[in-house]
């Protein structure tokens, strides 16, 4: 008998163990939905948005006002169109506010972070951000820097010759 419920209490404190594990799973992953009964969606077209994903944050001053719920290519101008879900409680962004697609520290995740304009009027279920500040792709800054100190090497070799 007492051996049979020391297994039995191993057994409950195995399957919390898990439990617990996979909750935190998801909380670390981030696949959990973002949902809020009282929310508005907003739209802002973007000419590169790197690894934005669906999901990724929305932040104004690095605080999580909502989340991007989709991705779409705009088949005239050839735009990304994110549409984002935000918190109604967060419902003063002005209209005049500019969007971004940053990288959260130096390889993390891409997520939008607004910078709220100046306006009185504030955007509401359905508005736009026009202006919008496209993602910073790392391998093209490297190859541009690469690109760059290959002309300074040919330059000096050019001058030191000229100068002989």
């Amino acid at each position: 008998m007492g051996e049979r419920f020391v297994e039995t209490i191993v057994g409950l404190f195995m399957i919390a163990g898990i439990a617990c594990l996979v909750v935190l799973a998801f909380k670390v992953s981030g696949l959990t939905t973002y949902t809020v009964a009282n929310s508005y969606k907003i739209t802002a077209d973007f000419d590169n948005i790197g690894d934005l994903k669906p999901r990724a944050p929305v932040a104004i001053a690095g605080v999580r006002i909502g989340q991007v719920t989709n991705i779409d290519l705009d088949p005239k101008s050839y735009k990304a169109v994110v549409t984002m879900q935000i918190d109604a409680d967060d419902d003063n962004i002005p209209v005049d506010s500019s969007a971004s697609i940053v990288t959260a520290g130096l390889l993390g995740a891409n997520y939008i972070s607004i910078s709220p304009g100046f306006e009185d009027n504030f955007m509401k279920n359905g508005g736009q951000i026009e202006e919008t500040h496209p993602a910073l792709m790392l391998e093209t800054m490297i190859g541009q820097l690469l690109f760059n100190m290959g002309k300074d090497d040919k330059k000096e070799e050019t001058d030191a010759t000229n100068n002989s």
